[in-house]
């Protein structure tokens, strides 16, 4: 396996983005509608997005979690509905749970609701034990995968009512893409 990509390399990599099924968890019903399904899947990617600080000193909660099962993706608007019971559930479960730079997703996550992780798997550390020596989601995305990931909507308003349709898929790209990387790398 190759271990690191220039950029130039990596530029001149086909782009991929996610094209399945997205579910936007933004209401009690919706929530309830998605458990059981979410329950079921055995390898989850995740990803979180906060509304970016451009003032010192300034911070926002996580606003989106993200989770990707084998065919669909699902983002929790947490500051629309109170999803703190089920991903509470989700991310203490069996489930494992695989996503990129995972400590701080799970610092800043616990700031809006209280959860022991289990199970929880940080990508960029499984690649580093592979001899890897570049980490982040696009440069693994492009080494491991073959693909380029969009950079597109990364410091947009993540706590926005709502959402647009390019943050949408950039949010189901990164939490799909992690997914995709860890199943890859634990074959």
């Amino acid at each position: 396996m190759q271990t690191s990509i220039s950029r130039e390399e990596l530029a001149s990599l086909p782009i991929r983005r996610y094209e399945g099924e997205v579910r936007l968890v933004e209401s009690a019903q919706a929530l309830a509608h998605q458990a059981e399904e979410i329950r079921r899947e055995s390898v989850l990617g995740f990803d979180t997005e906060t509304r970016p600080a451009f003032r010192k000193g300034e911070s926002y909660p996580t606003a989106l979690v993200q989770l990707a099962g084998e065919s669909v993706v699902w983002i929790f608007q947490l500051q629309r509905v109170d999803c703190s019971s089920l991903l509470q559930e989700v991310f203490q479960s069996g489930n494992l749970k695989a996503g990129i730079g995972v400590a701080d997703d799970l610092r800043q996550m616990k700031k809006v609701f209280a959860f022991e992780e289990a199970n929880v798997v940080d990508v960029g550390a499984l690649a580093r034990r592979q001899g890897v020596e570049q980490m982040g989601l696009r440069n693994l995305a492009g080494l491991v995968l073959g693909y380029r990931i969009p950079k597109g909507s990364r410091t947009s308003n993540w706590g926005a009512a709502r959402l647009t349709r390019q943050q949408i898929a950039y949010a189901a790209m990164d939490a799909w893409a992690a997914r995709a990387l860890y199943l890859r790398l634990a074959a």
